[in-house]
């Protein structure tokens, strides 16, 4: 008989987020508020990617993640001639958090609890990178770059740990919307 392998550390704390009953408090909390903004009728059918035959949200993230990324790229990898372009990058990362929240939170209103634990600790993870983005942005505006991709290399890895509990959602608990062809039938 084999033995079944434990699984890593990240898996097992992930886990136990996906139970833990503390967070339900804080879920039923906003959820009404949530689910009236983003989760009913055709703003949420819009938000949601019924149109499309699947989330939205996860096109939008890479929008971010991606101006993100490139703007760290740029700062340590561009010298000061790119201070610029790593700042509007910055920005567009900013502008594009709106709309993206908007699918994520209506993505999280059609979610089972279990799911919704993990998507609240990813919503405020992601809450406070966008909050060290803006501050990094705020920091290139008054011309103190060096401090402002700093601020940037710490919101991506704030970033990091929501993304990874965004992927784990979509991935792992296949969590999002799709249209039922998408469901592991094969066209006829």
């Amino acid at each position: 008989m084999e033995i079944p392998e434990r699984p890593p550390a990240l898996v097992r704390w992930t886990q136990r987020l996906e139970g833990a009953a503390a967070l339900d408090r804080p879920v039923r909390a906003i959820e009404p508020t949530i689910r009236a903004a983003f989760g009913t009728g055709r703003r949420a059918s819009v938000l949601r990617g019924d149109w499309l035959g699947h989330a939205v949200h996860p096109s939008l993230t890479d929008l971010v993640i991606g101006t993100w990324t490139s703007a760290t790229l740029l700062d340590w990898l561009g010298g000061d001639e790119s201070s610029t372009a790593a700042q509007r990058l910055v920005a567009t990362g900013l502008l594009a958090v709106g709309p993206t929240a908007w699918t994520g939170w209506a993505e999280w209103s059609a979610l089972d609890p279990r799911d919704q634990r993990v998507g609240l600790v990813h919503a405020v993870t992601n809450g406070l990178a966008i909050g060290v983005y803006a501050a990094s942005w705020v920091a290139r505006r008054r011309g103190r770059h060096g401090t402002g991709a700093r601020l940037a290399l710490a919101g991506a890895a704030v970033s990091g740990v929501g993304a990874y509990l965004g992927g784990h959602l979509a991935a792992a608990r296949k969590a999002g919307s799709r249209h039922p062809a998408f469901n592991g039938h094969s066209p006829a």
